[in-house]
């Protein structure tokens, strides 16, 4: 059974959508993460075991790539300064790569737990 989320019915909603979407736009903005040519994904705290099973999943060219993001980003904080502004990361650029391999590997974790979980009565 599929449970309401606040995400579908901001989605499913033209008023909810037209209302917020200059908000989330403002607020990715202002994060400033694209100013620094990285992707959403990239900023993913990697402390959690699955997000480091998610990394091992990604093909190796989308994980290097990641890392130099990362190494570029890192280089550009410690000098405090950002990039120009034609080189920033654009709305459509800023694809979700990590997410689909989060939510397989918390798919398979909750399907192994609940797994674990069971009770095995004999009769």
């Amino acid at each position: 059974m599929s449970y309401p989320t606040l995400y579908n019915t901001v989605k499913n909603s033209r008023f909810l959508y037209g209302l917020l979407k200059p908000v989330a736009s403002w607020y990715t903005n202002a994060a400033g993460y694209r100013q620094l040519g990285m992707r959403y994904d990239d900023i993913i705290a990697e402390e959690s075991t699955t997000v480091q099973k998610a990394l091992e999943r990604i093909p190796q060219n989308e994980y290097d790539q990641r890392t130099l993001r990362l190494r570029n980003a890192y280089q550009l904080s410690t000098q405090n300064i950002i990039l120009p502004r034609d080189k920033w990361i654009k709305p459509e650029e800023d694809i979700r790569y990590l997410f689909p391999y989060v939510e397989q590997v918390a798919v398979e974790e909750a399907e192994r737990e609940a797994f674990e979980a069971a009770k095995v009565i004999r009769k």
